[in-house]
């Protein structure tokens, strides 16, 4: 398959369309889920690569047949957004309602066991996902319960007539770039945590619940990564493009 781009495709647009695209613009150091509205021109540009390579590595991915997981993934761009919304909700953030809960605790525990030798990390892992846990809990509840009702309500007016819905809000635009800003801000300090523990690296003397700790954050880390890239690359384009 040829692909064409111009200055105004996307990482968004391949990654959302093409999910086997992904692994691409990860080896290529390309953020593509916070990163996903920037043009494949100004990626490179930013990025000092050449852009003749990264077509040649794109254009290799489409021959390769997306797994189960991606063509899963790509089939939201045809679901109605209900269901997508039920599916972030039931499956993302149902998981960090319960991933940072259990972190508090782990992070107490292992502060407590290894503060004497490994205190200057800990610490600075606490007060890192402190800030991540306070911030993803405020942002949860805004999805939860304004941005979202929004967009279901506003398809079923779209689907079935009746009163178009209310919002606090002028345009789903407004919110939904508050939630990319924030996602930006979540991505941040999990790679900042990424950084102060040598990227997950144990010490010699870890004990299991130490192990328990970081085994935890890479799969917060992973699960993060797929939930931004529902709403940043599906989810809020087809809202805008839906209210507009």
């Amino acid at each position: 398959m040829s692909i064409q781009v111009d200055g105004k495709t996307t990482v968004r647009e391949l990654v959302g369309r093409y999910p086997q695209t992904r692994k691409v613009f990860e080896d290529h150091g390309i953020d593509s889920c916070c990163g996903g509205g920037q043009s494949l021109v100004s990626v490179v540009d930013q990025r000092g690569l050449k852009l003749p390579l990264l077509l040649a590595a794109l254009e290799k991915a489409f021959q390769v047949a997306p797994t189960q997981a991606e063509t899963s993934d790509g089939d939201w761009y045809a679901a109605p957004l209900g269901e997508l919304v039920s599916h972030i909700v039931e499956v993302h953030h149902g998981y960090m309602q319960c991933a940072l809960p259990r972190l508090r605790v782990l992070i107490q525990k292992v502060l407590n066991a290894h503060g004497m030798h490994h205190g200057e990390m800990l610490r600075q892992v606490q007060q890192l996902f402190g800030a991540l846990d306070a911030e993803l809990t405020q942002h949860l509840a805004k999805e939860e319960k304004i941005l979202f009702p929004y967009i279901v309500a506003l398809e079923a007016h779209i689907r079935d007539g009746g009163t178009r819905p209310n919002a606090c809000f002028g345009s789903v635009r407004s919110p939904i770039g508050q939630m990319e800003h924030e996602h930006e801000i979540a991505g941040a300090v999990l790679a900042k945590l990424r950084q102060v523990t040598g990227d997950y690296q144990l010490p010699p003397d870890a004990c299991p619940t130490f192990a328990a700790m970081y085994e935890e954050f890479q799969h917060m880390e992973a699960d993060l990564h797929q939930h931004i890239h529902l709403e940043n690359n599906i989810l809020f384009p087809r809202a805008t493009e839906m209210e507009g």
